[in-house]
């Protein structure tokens, strides 16, 4: 049954091409077809639920690496994944090295005048994650009055220029700011009691809460809202296929799975 199926898929995808005569845009629900290029992919396994190491297996798993492999598989392309850090993958993107990065990556002009954004696979707000029996603050307001209440970040993302802009008094050297690598080691440090609150997107904030029940919670509101989007080099022929195959998963209601699987269902 199978093989009659994707026989008639290959059928039908060759009477596209008749019909239009222009290759390579019949692939599956009418997106470009790549032929079955590589596309080297990389991400830092840092980031739960977006990516990560399981730890029944030891391999990659997360939000980001189900919504490129359904991506390839809509595109007819194979992903090849690497896994570097974050503060070396821009640079890496940029210069080529590998052709789409991700991590939790919020687009802004900044970003823009190096490497090149699909559209937007995920909306998130900013939320402060705190250890479960927290009683002293409720909201940034009450965060930033208690100067002896201690923030961890990793530098360079969006959580650290919350931190610093909007809970508090815009000096990235405030020394209430306590950096870390990732940002595994900036929750272990919050529920060790190194560090008070962490901040993290919505959807990432559950996907720990999830992990780790009875010993996190989330308090106040949403600090700001940021669109997460897959990098790739400037220049880059994967950037109009990709905006492609993720306009088609938001019509299908692929990515809203995704979301539910990651972030809701996943323990």
């Amino acid at each position: 049954m199978q093989t009659a199926i994707r026989k008639l898929k290959t059928v039908l995808v060759l009477l596209c091409a008749v019909l239009t005569g222009t290759a390579g845009v019949c692939a599956a629900q009418g997106l470009p077809d790549l032929a079955g290029r590589t596309v080297h992919a990389v991400t830092g396994n840092d980031y739960r639920p977006l990516n990560f190491i399981d730890p029944q297996t030891g391999n990659g798993i997360g939000f980001e690496y189900d919504a490129v492999n359904e991506i390839c598989r809509r595109l007819n392309c194979t992903v090849q994944w690497h896994v570097t850090s974050w503060d070396t993958m821009i640079s890496a993107v940029r210069g080529g090295q590998y052709d789409v990065g991700m991590d939790g990556i919020t687009i802004n002009d900044e970003r823009r005048k190096q490497v090149e954004f699909t559209e937007p696979y995920l909306t998130s707000e900013q939320f402060m994650l705190v250890r479960a029996d927290e009683q002293r603050f409720a909201d940034a307001q009450t965060f930033r009055a208690d100067e002896r209440l201690l923030i961890g970040s990793q530098p360079g993302t969006t959580n650290f220029y919350v931190a610093v802009y909007d809970v508090l008094d815009g000096d990235e050297a405030n020394p209430r700011i306590k950096l870390f690598e990732t940002f595994g080691p900036a929750v272990q440090a919050l529920i060790h009691g190194d560090v008070d609150m962490v901040l993290m997107d919505a959807s990432s904030t559950r996907g720990y809460i999830g992990a780790r029940p009875g010993k996190l919670k989330v308090v106040g509101g949403p600090l700001g809202s940021e669109q997460f989007g897959f990098i790739m080099t400037p220049g880059s022929d994967f950037v109009e296929p990709f905006n492609a195959a993720i306009g088609s998963m938001k019509k299908d209601g692929t990515l809203d799975a995704l979301s539910r699987r990651w972030f809701y269902e996943y323990r």
